[in-house]
């Protein structure tokens, strides 16, 4: 966070060429804000600020967040997920309190990019910002949601679901058109059952079930 306070402001030549300071967070007033889709999450312990000599303020604190988000499931596990992150302050209006990003979307890409460094299941592909204004109470408070777009990596789930129910499908047809007996037919078939059971029992256990409609592959 930045803002300016005009009331806090020195000539760095009468004070040793300082430039700037740093104090403590209860020392001046600091923006109150919250992530709307926040369930849980721990906060950083830095509780300092740096106070420029022309009176700007910079406040940076780090946020282990998890936030609830909807997601659609139908395609999986080709899916894409797009999830908000809403920042606001609903102690402030916009009269008294606005809201706007320093970085443009094409920077805080960039940035999450050379952050992003795990190597799990999602991948991010993309993230836009939009700011606007939330009417509550006959007040109108600033809003700033970081929409985030998140590519879910399918390799896994092709080697361990699809591929094999494709195998046993195929296995199926073989055997029911080949020249065996009809005692080894159903021994084959039943074998097969047991086999797309196991498999539909760990597609169950993998798929979130928050999702409105069934995926495909269900």
């Amino acid at each position: 966070q930045e803002w300016e306070n005009t009331l806090a402001t020195w000539d760095p030549q009468d004070f040793c060429n300082i430039s700037k300071v740093i104090l403590p967070t209860d020392v001046y007033w600091t923006p109150p804000i919250f992530i709307l889709e926040r369930v849980n999450g721990q906060n950083s312990n830095l509780e300092y600020m740096v106070v420029m000599h022309n009176g700007t303020f910079n406040y940076t604190q780090a946020f282990q967040v998890t936030l609830t988000c909807s997601l659609m499931i139908l395609k999986f596990p080709f899916d894409t997920q797009m999830c908000n992150l809403s920042i606001a302050s609903f102690l402030y209006p916009v009269t008294d309190l606005a809201m706007k990003t320093r970085h443009t979307a094409a920077e805080v890409i960039r940035d999450s990019q050379s952050f992003f460094l795990t190597d799990g299941e999602w991948q991010f592909t993309n993230l836009s910002i939009v700011e606007y204004l939330e009417e509550m109470n006959d007040e109108k408070f600033a809003v700033v949601t970081y929409i985030i777009s998140m590519e879910r990596r399918p390799t896994l789930y092709v080697l361990n679901l699809i591929l094999p129910t494709c195998l046993l499908y195929l296995l199926d047809m073989a055997v029911l058109f080949g020249p065996s007996s009809l005692e080894e037919k159903i021994n084959f078939q039943i074998a097969i059952i047991v086999g797309n059971s196991m498999l539909a029992v760990i597609l169950n256990d993998i798929l979130p079930t928050s999702s409105n409609k069934p995926p495909i592959i269900g």
